[in-house]
Protein backbone atom coordinates (compact mmCIF):
# COMPACT_ATOMS: atom_id res chain seq x y z
CA UNK A 1 0.00 0.00 0.00
CA UNK A 2 1.43 3.44 -0.43
CA UNK A 3 1.61 5.46 2.87
CA UNK A 4 2.46 9.40 3.32
CA UNK A 5 4.39 9.64 6.36
CA UNK A 6 4.56 13.96 7.85
CA UNK A 7 6.78 13.58 10.21
CA UNK A 8 10.84 14.23 11.49
CA UNK A 9 14.20 13.64 9.51
CA UNK A 10 17.35 13.11 10.99
CA UNK A 11 20.59 12.67 9.58
CA UNK A 12 21.98 10.12 11.68
CA UNK A 13 19.90 7.69 13.66
CA UNK A 14 16.32 6.61 13.78
CA UNK A 15 14.20 8.53 14.72
CA UNK A 16 10.82 10.26 13.14
CA UNK A 17 11.08 9.14 9.06
CA UNK A 18 14.33 7.79 9.68
CA UNK A 19 12.96 5.03 11.70
CA UNK A 20 9.04 5.02 9.52
CA UNK A 21 10.61 5.00 6.03
CA UNK A 22 12.48 1.48 6.28
CA UNK A 23 10.27 -0.15 8.61
CA UNK A 24 7.36 0.00 6.55
CA UNK A 25 8.86 -0.47 2.95
CA UNK A 26 10.39 -3.96 4.83
CA UNK A 27 6.71 -4.44 5.25
CA UNK A 28 5.97 -4.23 2.00
CA UNK A 29 4.70 -0.72 1.82
CA UNK A 30 5.78 2.26 -0.61
CA UNK A 31 6.51 5.05 1.76
CA UNK A 32 6.16 8.78 0.57
CA UNK A 33 8.40 10.97 3.29
CA UNK A 34 7.68 14.40 3.88
CA UNK A 35 9.86 15.96 6.31
CA UNK A 36 8.70 18.62 9.28
CA UNK A 37 12.34 18.74 10.54
CA UNK A 38 15.89 18.67 9.06
CA UNK A 39 18.18 18.04 11.53
CA UNK A 40 22.13 16.32 12.17
CA UNK A 41 20.09 14.32 14.53
CA UNK A 42 17.51 14.23 17.60
CA UNK A 43 17.78 16.55 20.30
CA UNK A 44 18.94 13.95 22.71
CA UNK A 45 22.23 14.86 22.19
CA UNK A 46 24.41 17.24 23.51
CA UNK A 47 24.39 19.66 20.14
CA UNK A 48 22.64 19.61 16.74
CA UNK A 49 22.20 21.15 14.04
CA UNK A 50 19.50 22.35 11.54
CA UNK A 51 15.97 23.34 12.18
CA UNK A 52 12.51 22.73 11.93
CA UNK A 53 11.14 23.72 9.14
CA UNK A 54 8.59 26.85 8.52
CA UNK A 55 4.68 25.27 8.11
CA UNK A 56 4.65 27.41 4.18
CA UNK A 57 7.46 24.73 3.56
CA UNK A 58 6.12 21.80 4.91
CA UNK A 59 2.65 23.13 3.05
CA UNK A 60 4.54 23.59 -0.28
CA UNK A 61 5.63 19.82 -0.37
CA UNK A 62 1.73 18.66 0.58
CA UNK A 63 0.29 21.07 -1.58
CA UNK A 64 2.14 20.65 -4.68
CA UNK A 65 1.51 16.29 -4.75
CA UNK A 66 -1.99 17.10 -4.36
CA UNK A 67 -1.70 19.56 -7.47
CA UNK A 68 0.09 16.47 -9.23
CA UNK A 69 -3.47 14.39 -8.44
CA UNK A 70 -1.48 11.88 -6.57
CA UNK A 71 -3.73 12.18 -3.03
CA UNK A 72 -6.00 9.55 -4.60
CA UNK A 73 -3.32 7.25 -4.81
CA UNK A 74 -2.89 6.66 -1.08
CA UNK A 75 -3.81 4.46 1.21
CA UNK A 76 -2.68 5.98 4.21
CA UNK A 77 -1.43 8.82 6.41
CA UNK A 78 1.29 8.67 9.11
CA UNK A 79 1.90 11.47 11.32
CA UNK A 80 4.39 12.13 14.02
CA UNK A 81 6.40 15.26 14.81
CA UNK A 82 5.02 17.72 13.26
CA UNK A 83 7.02 20.75 14.48
CA UNK A 84 5.64 23.96 12.84
CA UNK A 85 3.27 22.19 10.34
CA UNK A 86 0.10 20.52 12.38
CA UNK A 87 -2.11 22.49 10.66
CA UNK A 88 -0.82 21.77 7.56
CA UNK A 89 -1.31 17.87 8.67
CA UNK A 90 -5.10 18.78 9.15
CA UNK A 91 -5.58 20.13 6.13
CA UNK A 92 -3.80 17.50 4.34
CA UNK A 93 -5.56 14.92 6.60
CA UNK A 94 -9.09 16.24 4.88
CA UNK A 95 -7.83 16.79 1.56
CA UNK A 96 -6.58 13.15 1.50
CA UNK A 97 -9.89 11.90 2.72
CA UNK A 98 -11.19 13.71 -0.13
CA UNK A 99 -9.60 12.02 -2.68
CA UNK A 100 -10.06 8.39 -1.06
CA UNK A 101 -12.77 8.02 1.55
CA UNK A 102 -10.93 4.69 2.35
CA UNK A 103 -8.15 6.41 3.96
CA UNK A 104 -6.70 5.01 6.95
CA UNK A 105 -5.13 7.99 8.86
CA UNK A 106 -2.94 6.90 11.62
CA UNK A 107 -1.89 9.91 14.36
CA UNK A 108 0.70 9.43 16.82
CA UNK A 109 0.42 12.81 18.53
CA UNK A 110 3.96 13.45 19.40
CA UNK A 111 4.60 16.16 21.91
CA UNK A 112 5.73 15.26 25.76
CA UNK A 113 6.77 12.73 27.80
CA UNK A 114 6.14 12.41 31.57
CA UNK A 115 9.18 13.00 32.72
CA UNK A 116 10.14 16.03 31.12
CA UNK A 117 6.79 17.35 29.74
CA UNK A 118 5.54 19.24 26.87
CA UNK A 119 8.35 19.11 24.25
CA UNK A 120 6.37 21.30 21.49
CA UNK A 121 4.79 24.89 21.28
CA UNK A 122 1.36 24.53 22.59
CA UNK A 123 -0.35 25.86 19.75
CA UNK A 124 0.90 22.49 18.02
CA UNK A 125 -0.17 20.51 21.07
CA UNK A 126 -3.56 22.10 20.84
CA UNK A 127 -4.01 21.71 16.82
CA UNK A 128 -3.29 17.80 17.48
CA UNK A 129 -5.95 18.00 19.82
CA UNK A 130 -8.64 20.21 17.84
CA UNK A 131 -7.96 19.19 14.19
CA UNK A 132 -5.96 16.04 14.10
CA UNK A 133 -7.54 13.72 16.61
CA UNK A 134 -11.18 14.13 14.93
CA UNK A 135 -9.40 12.84 11.45
CA UNK A 136 -7.84 9.98 13.00
CA UNK A 137 -8.65 5.94 12.77
CA UNK A 138 -5.72 4.91 14.44
CA UNK A 139 -4.10 6.80 17.51
CA UNK A 140 -0.75 6.06 19.57
CA UNK A 141 -0.38 8.16 22.64
CA UNK A 142 2.30 7.54 25.18
CA UNK A 143 1.15 8.23 28.83
CA UNK A 144 1.37 11.91 28.57
CA UNK A 145 0.09 12.14 25.54
CA UNK A 146 -3.22 9.47 26.43
CA UNK A 147 -3.55 12.30 30.18
CA UNK A 148 -3.24 14.95 27.86
CA UNK A 149 -5.25 14.46 25.24
CA UNK A 150 -8.15 12.81 27.41
CA UNK A 151 -7.95 14.88 30.21
CA UNK A 152 -6.79 14.08 33.70
CA UNK A 153 -4.01 11.88 35.29
CA UNK A 154 -4.35 7.84 34.28
CA UNK A 155 -2.56 6.15 37.20
CA UNK A 156 -4.74 2.46 37.26
CA UNK A 157 -5.60 0.10 34.01
CA UNK A 158 -8.80 1.43 34.75
CA UNK A 159 -8.11 5.00 34.24
CA UNK A 160 -6.59 4.00 30.89
CA UNK A 161 -9.02 2.02 29.74
CA UNK A 162 -11.93 4.88 30.17
CA UNK A 163 -9.42 7.63 28.89
CA UNK A 164 -8.46 5.66 25.66
CA UNK A 165 -12.80 5.31 25.53
CA UNK A 166 -13.06 9.01 25.89
CA UNK A 167 -10.03 9.50 23.15
CA UNK A 168 -11.23 6.88 20.84
CA UNK A 169 -15.31 8.67 21.38
CA UNK A 170 -13.19 12.25 19.61
CA UNK A 171 -11.68 10.50 17.29
CA UNK A 172 -13.69 8.98 13.66
CA UNK A 173 -16.09 6.18 14.11
CA UNK A 174 -14.50 3.16 15.06
CA UNK A 175 -11.44 4.97 16.09
CA UNK A 176 -8.29 2.06 17.43
CA UNK A 177 -6.74 4.05 20.61
CA UNK A 178 -3.30 2.28 21.23
CA UNK A 179 -1.69 3.46 24.86
CA UNK A 180 2.18 2.68 24.52
CA UNK A 181 4.30 2.76 27.57
CA UNK A 182 2.10 2.44 30.24
CA UNK A 183 2.74 3.95 33.69
CA UNK A 184 0.36 2.51 35.94
CA UNK A 185 0.15 1.36 39.64
CA UNK A 186 0.21 -2.44 39.69
CA UNK A 187 1.86 -2.70 36.76
CA UNK A 188 4.10 -5.61 36.08
CA UNK A 189 7.37 -5.75 37.07
CA UNK A 190 10.49 -5.51 34.24
CA UNK A 191 7.94 -5.48 31.56
CA UNK A 192 6.80 -2.34 28.71
CA UNK A 193 3.09 -2.80 28.33
CA UNK A 194 0.82 -1.47 25.69
CA UNK A 195 -3.45 -0.99 25.77
CA UNK A 196 -5.31 -1.40 22.66
CA UNK A 197 -8.76 -0.15 22.42
CA UNK A 198 -11.23 -0.36 19.45
CA UNK A 199 -14.84 -1.98 18.86
CA UNK A 200 -14.24 -4.97 18.38
CA UNK A 201 -12.27 -5.06 21.76
CA UNK A 202 -9.84 -3.95 24.60
CA UNK A 203 -6.05 -6.00 24.51
CA UNK A 204 -3.39 -5.53 26.85
CA UNK A 205 -0.13 -6.71 25.58
CA UNK A 206 3.18 -6.93 27.42
CA UNK A 207 7.22 -7.50 26.39
CA UNK A 208 10.54 -7.91 28.46
CA UNK A 209 11.67 -4.16 29.35
CA UNK A 210 14.93 -4.17 27.94
CA UNK A 211 18.26 -1.30 28.43
CA UNK A 212 18.27 0.50 25.10
CA UNK A 213 18.41 3.61 23.39
CA UNK A 214 14.91 5.62 23.47
CA UNK A 215 15.07 7.38 21.37
CA UNK A 216 13.25 6.63 18.15
CA UNK A 217 11.04 3.48 19.64
CA UNK A 218 7.67 5.00 19.78
CA UNK A 219 8.19 6.21 15.88
CA UNK A 220 9.30 2.67 15.11
CA UNK A 221 6.59 1.14 17.09
CA UNK A 222 3.69 3.53 15.38
CA UNK A 223 5.08 2.53 11.97
CA UNK A 224 5.33 -0.51 12.73
CA UNK A 225 1.42 -0.95 14.43
CA UNK A 226 -0.02 0.71 10.95
CA UNK A 227 1.92 -1.25 8.20
CA UNK A 228 1.15 -4.60 10.08
CA UNK A 229 -2.72 -3.59 10.73
CA UNK A 230 -2.37 -2.54 6.69
CA UNK A 231 -1.29 -6.05 5.92
CA UNK A 232 -4.12 -7.80 7.95
CA UNK A 233 -6.73 -5.00 9.74
CA UNK A 234 -6.85 -7.08 12.82
CA UNK A 235 -6.24 -5.07 16.19
CA UNK A 236 -4.66 -8.16 18.48
CA UNK A 237 -2.54 -9.39 15.88
CA UNK A 238 -1.31 -5.90 13.92
CA UNK A 239 -0.39 -5.55 18.38
CA UNK A 240 1.37 -8.49 18.70
CA UNK A 241 3.37 -8.44 15.21
CA UNK A 242 4.03 -4.33 16.15
CA UNK A 243 5.21 -5.38 19.86
CA UNK A 244 7.17 -8.54 18.43
CA UNK A 245 9.19 -6.29 16.04
CA UNK A 246 9.81 -3.49 18.23
CA UNK A 247 11.10 -5.75 20.87
CA UNK A 248 13.57 -7.56 17.61
CA UNK A 249 14.66 -4.11 17.05
CA UNK A 250 15.05 -3.50 20.61
CA UNK A 251 17.23 -6.47 21.44
CA UNK A 252 19.44 -5.92 18.51
CA UNK A 253 20.00 -2.38 20.23
CA UNK A 254 21.61 -3.02 23.65
CA UNK A 255 24.60 -1.59 23.96
CA UNK A 256 24.04 1.14 20.98
CA UNK A 257 23.45 4.41 21.07
CA UNK A 258 20.74 4.58 18.56
CA UNK A 259 18.29 1.36 17.25
CA UNK A 260 19.95 -1.15 15.70
CA UNK A 261 17.27 -1.02 12.76
CA UNK A 262 19.26 -2.25 9.68
CA UNK A 263 20.93 -5.17 11.28
CA UNK A 264 16.84 -5.86 12.37
CA UNK A 265 14.92 -5.28 9.25
CA UNK A 266 14.86 -8.90 8.07
CA UNK A 267 13.02 -9.82 11.82
CA UNK A 268 10.34 -6.78 11.09
CA UNK A 269 8.19 -9.20 9.01
CA UNK A 270 8.27 -11.91 10.79
CA UNK A 271 9.88 -11.05 14.54
CA UNK A 272 10.38 -13.89 17.39
CA UNK A 273 7.48 -14.18 19.38
CA UNK A 274 7.62 -12.48 22.75
CA UNK A 275 4.48 -10.26 23.20
CA UNK A 276 2.02 -11.48 25.39
CA UNK A 277 -1.42 -10.45 24.57
CA UNK A 278 -4.74 -11.39 26.75
CA UNK A 279 -8.23 -9.66 26.19
CA UNK A 280 -9.77 -7.63 29.22
CA UNK A 281 -13.28 -7.50 26.97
Amino acid sequence: MDILSIQSRVAYGYVGNAAAVPALQRLGHRVWPVETTMLSNHLGYATHGGRILQAEEVSGVLEALARLGLFSRLDALLTGFLGAAADAAADAARSLRQANPALVYCLDPVMGERKGGLYVRAATAEAIAARLVPEADILLPNAFELDRLAGGRTRTLADIREAAARLGSRARPGAIVVATGLDREGGPAGQVETLAVGPAGIWLAEVPRLDVPAHGGGDLFAALFLGHYLKRPDLPTALARAMDSTHAVFAASIGREELALVESLDQLARPPVVARIKRLA
